[in-house]
């Protein structure tokens, strides 16, 4: 009995030794007392109605960055000059605590009273709001010319070897005979036209003069649907006046791809 005992009163003791080895899980969850109520959002035009504009986040203790639809500021207050005329919606994107939230801000402009980025000019024409409109460089029959074709992949400084000249050889796109027009007027507006007198399809556009990027958002451009380019991104190769040459380093096939556009006459 005597030794049972010591026994357990030793088991017991181990119990206690191990039970304060523990490591105590002590686990701080972030929490915020702010709400999106809280979140104040401004704005600041250079002069009235114009197009240069700041927005500014002005809740201390909030991080995020501002969406303002032609690309991403990750800072609280930036500074731009826009090129959309009409009501436009910018959209602070922050955290509160551990949850993300979204809150927005209008900004009316009626005037581009500060010059833009001359791809802008060169993309939708002097007059932004009758925008500019676009057709292939060739065609629409087979004619021997470069303006449409298969190119090296995930170069576009090969833009200019052709794999397969596919427009000017045999095959052109369905709408070869159609045209495109890009303009500003209340949004950046992309109308789609698959031939001369079809019916227009009408989607948006985002240009990025610094990464010479452009982007269709819910349509096609000229010969595009048949590549098949989902995400709608194409690589400048050239942008002036009278010249607009773009690129995907993969397309459906897995090939790059080349179109070349001049003004409609």
């Amino acid at each position: 009995m005597k030794k049972n005992r010591i026994i357990s009163l030793l088991g017991t003791a181990l119990v206690l030794v191990l039970g304060a080895c523990q490591p105590i899980d002590d686990r701080e969850v972030l929490e915020s007392r702010l709400s999106i109520d809280d979140i104040k959002l401004t704005s600041s035009q250079a002069t009235e109605g114009g197009n240069l504009i700041e927005l500014s986040m002005e809740t201390p203790g909030v991080t995020g960055y501002w969406d303002y639809n032609l690309g991403k500021a990750l800072t609280n207050k930036f500074e731009f000059i826009y090129p959309i005329p009409g009501k436009n919606t910018f959209t602070y994107v922050g955290t509160l605590g551990s949850e993300f939230f979204t809150k927005t801000i209008e900004v009316q402009v009626d005037v581009l009273d500060h010059e833009l980025n001359q791809d802008w000019y060169d993309l939708v024409g002097t007059d932004t709001e009758a925008g500019k409109t676009w057709v292939f460089n060739g065609g629409p029959e087979p004619d021997g010319k470069m303006w449409w074709y298969m190119a090296p992949g995930n170069d576009p400084s090969q833009w200019e070897t052709s794999w397969w000249n596919a427009g000017g050889d045999c095959c052109p796109p369905a709408d070869a005979a159609g045209r495109m027009t890009f303009d500003l007027d209340g949004a950046a507006n992309f109308t789609y036209y698959a031939q001369p007198d079809a019916t227009p399809e009408v989607a948006s556009f985002v240009l990025d003069p610094a990464k010479q990027t452009l982007k269709i958002d819910g349509g096609n451009i000229l010969g595009g649907a048949e590549q098949g380019n989902p995400d709608g991104l194409y690589t400048i190769v050239s942008l002036t006046e009278d010249e607009l040459i773009l690129y995907v380093p993969n397309n459906a096939g897995g090939n790059g791809w080349v179109w070349v556009f001049k003004p409609e006459e």
